[in-house]
Parts: structure tokens; sequence; C-alpha cells
């Protein structure tokens, strides 16, 4: 049995979140922590649009605000890593479980998840910020 890190389990905890809260948006997750080569692929999901898109969405999450937001930890390197997996992604037109993808537009998103329990406390649950497209360097 493979155990996880407390990182690696707040991690997950973070991508539920995000999960959920696409989910509440209205998209279609496909998908979580999908291997690509070296890279990994924390959710995919479908923005229903209008215009609809496929969606890599690279999710931060942190329990503590010491070294900032969660936003704050995405740096040029990550922001490559995720199109070199929507490139990868688009090349062969299904997941590694062989899923077809649709032919739709594709971006970045980023949902960073604050889990810190003082500020989910004073918030009724985690602070969620979602930026749309980001676009790499």
């Amino acid at each position: 049995m493979r155990r996880s890190t407390i990182r690696q389990a707040h991690g997950g905890t973070g991508e539920a979140v995000a999960a959920r809260y696409l989910d509440r948006l209205g998209w279609q997750v496909l998908a979580r922590q999908v291997r690509i080569g070296r890279d990994e692929v924390d959710v995919l999901a479908v923005d229903p649009g209008p215009p609809a898109n496929l969606v890599v969405v690279e999710v931060r999450s942190r329990t503590s605000s010491r070294f900032g937001p969660p936003e704050a930890s995405v740096d040029q390197a990550k922001v490559m890593h995720c199109y070199r997996a929507v490139g990868a992604l688009r090349r062969a037109g299904r997941l590694p479980d062989g899923t077809r993808l649709a032919d739709l537009p594709w971006r970045v998103d980023l949902v960073a998840v604050d889990l810190d329990p003082a500020l989910a406390a004073d918030l009724g649950g985690p602070r969620i910020c979602h930026l749309r497209g980001v676009l790499p360097p």
C-alpha cells in the first residue's frame, strides 16, 4: 500500500475542492491526476462556455498564508509543463486510458485553493481563486 505524504494529502484535498468548484460551475470534469510523460495534469475539464473549451487546470493549494497565496507558487516552468501536457494530449486526441477527447479549443487555467483553517472559518470554506487563460511567458 502506497502512503501519501502530508503535502500530497493536502494537494489531493485542494484538487478535490477545485473539482467540486468546477462541477458547481457546470463544467464536466473528465479526469484528475493524468500522467502524460513527465508531466501531470491536475484536472482536465470541459468548460461549456460559450464557447466550449477543453481546459487543463493547474491546482495550487496551501494550508497557511505564511509563504503567500497559493497562486503565487506558479512559476514559468510550471506553466510551460502545462502547455507541454496540452500539446501531448492534443496530438494523442485521447487520454492515456483511451477516452477520446472532444475536438474543442484548449486553454490552461489556474485554480488556487487556500485551505488555511482560520481563513476557511471566516469565509465558511476554502478561498478559491480561478484565473482563466494562463498564458506562457
